[in-house]
């Protein structure tokens, strides 16, 4: 009892050690490999192992598939030395059994777990082997070091149905161990980025300096900016509420902040939105991603059962903590990322609304190929950003260019600052926006909004973003 004491006190050092490690934990549809170390006390008051010495070392692999986060089956093998006390002899025990595992909190970075199951012994002596089934019961928990590794602590009573010659036939022992685990598969894991960029005005993040080019640039992603058609705007609305830990349970006071966005959509009934989830930085890529999913979709829900919005209007996303607004390496910058983002889509003209925390308009301004000239056709589509400005004093913006592919990394990124900045400067000189309530920024080719692959779709990120900072009184 003392080991086991000695045991147990070891793992919870090694829980405060490195409790601040923030992974994902299990994943459904995941395999696992388990080697572990540890030992086996026998049972003192029964025959034979009264006999044994008492406490061994062991060895032992397990073999897992996790059919949810939560429930997983392992195929477990073990190896020791039977010693006889008084002769000194040894013999081998393979120990083999099927276990059900049921885990709690799946999703964070220390999994703990209850353990159930069943299979047999061989002890292998000179003349005779020795067979014996056993049941176990028992629990254990998981340090996750990142997304593929955890360090495991398990701990089992076993119940050994001792052979027939056996004068008591039942037998209970221990069995304690510590090992690490190998998860391979499961849900698609996916690198997270190397830190937070830094925000831009109006929530934009800030991308890091762009990469050289690649001789083989990978397939551009799926649209994936909340961003506005020609026509159409973006009105956007932030909800700062907090979630309980690892929980997407909608509480009150955010109940109070969705009803801006519910009453909204409810007075212009042809306006559709997407509800973004986003988190801190505490915790692993995939678990953010799945946790800010949750919280989305509860916002959603919310919507549809208080509002009767109809769901196909609403669309719910997650962003994990890949589009931080603050520096998470401070707790007030990690409460203004876990946060919800409203981004309603608008058919109207929107200078006949109230104006939103933030604005986003796509403008149709067309350059000639490497060019950043802007043609006396596009004053109009320039001037609904300025009247826009000139109506409310107190909104900045940040203008924002973008291109396609053509052309390397480092061209794209320049042609597109100029761009912008060239759009900054119209405003300035022709429609008397203070230079100070307006920046520039140029992001080449790195945030499309189409394929590349087609005219058409090159087309569609040639393009300028105005994102309008709203801060006025209501």
């Amino acid at each position: 009892m003392k080991k086991i004491t000695g045991f147990i006190c070891i793992m919870v050092l090694a829980v405060m050690a490195l409790a601040a490690t923030a992974h994902a934990g299990e994943r459904a549809g995941a395999f696992s490999i388990s080697p572990f170390v540890g030992g086996y006390i026998f049972d003192d008051s029964k025959l034979p192992q009264r006999n044994y010495t008492q406490d061994r070392l062991l060895g032992g692999l397990r073999l897992g598939y996790d059919w949810t986060d939560n429930f997983a089956t392992e195929l477990v093998g073990t190896y020791l030395k039977v010693e006889d006390a008084a002769t000194d002899d040894e013999h081998g025990m393979y120990s083999y059994r099927l276990d059900l595992i049921w885990n709690f909190m799946p999703r964070s970075v220390i999994v703990p777990y209850l353990a159930l199951g069943g299979g047999g012994t061989t002890i292998r002596y000179k003349h005779a082997n020795s067979h014996d089934g056993t049941a176990n019961g028992g629990a254990g928990f998981k340090i996750f070091l990142n997304d593929n590794i955890a360090l495991r602590a398990d701990g089992r009573r076993i119940i050994d149905f001792q052979s027939d010659h056996a004068r008591e036939n039942i037998a209970r022992n221990w069995e304690y161990s510590l090992g690490l685990t190998f998860v391979m598969g499961g849900r698609t894991m996916k690198a997270a980025p190397a830190k937070a960029a830094a925000a831009e005005p109006g929530g934009t993040v800030a991308p890091p300096p762009a990469p050289a080019p690649a001789p083989a640039p990978a397939p551009e992603p799926q649209p994936t900016a909340a961003e506005p058609t020609p026509g159409h705007y973006k009105y956007c609305i932030t909800l700062q509420g907090e979630f309980d830990i690892d929980k997407a349970i909608v509480r009150k006071e955010l109940r109070d902040q969705i009803a801006q966005v519910g009453n909204f959509m409810k007075k212009y009934p042809t306006t559709t939105a997407v509800i973004e989830g986003h988190t801190d930085n505490v915790g692993s890529y995939n678990h953010n991603m799945d946790l800010s999913q949750r919280r989305a979709q509860a916002v959603v829900d919310v919507l549809t059962e208080q509002y009767g919005i109809d769901r196909s209007r609403l669309a719910a996303k997650g962003y994990g903590f890949t589009r931080p607004i603050a520096d998470n390496a401070t707790d007030e910058g990690k409460q203004k990322n876990r946060r919800i983002e409203a981004i309603i889509d608008c058919a109207f003209d929107v200078q006949q609304v109230t104006p939103p925390e933030r604005l986003c308009m796509s403008l149709v301004v067309d350059f000639d190929p490497g060019k950043a000239e802007i043609k006396p056709q596009y004053r109009d589509e320039i001037a609904k950003v300025a009247d826009y400005m000139k109506r409310y004093t107190t909104t900045t913006a940040v203008i924002e260019g973008h291109t396609d592919n053509t052309g390397d990394a480092a061209h794209n990124m320049k042609l597109s600052q100029q761009r912008a900045q060239n759009v900054v400067d119209y405003m300035v000189k022709n429609f008397g926006i203070e230079r100070s309530r307006l920046s520039a920024k140029g992001f080449g080719s790195t945030r499309p909004v189409a394929y590349n692959n087609t005219a058409e779709g090159r087309q569609k990120n040639r393009r300028i973003n105005a994102i309008i900072d709203c801060v006025v009184n209501k």
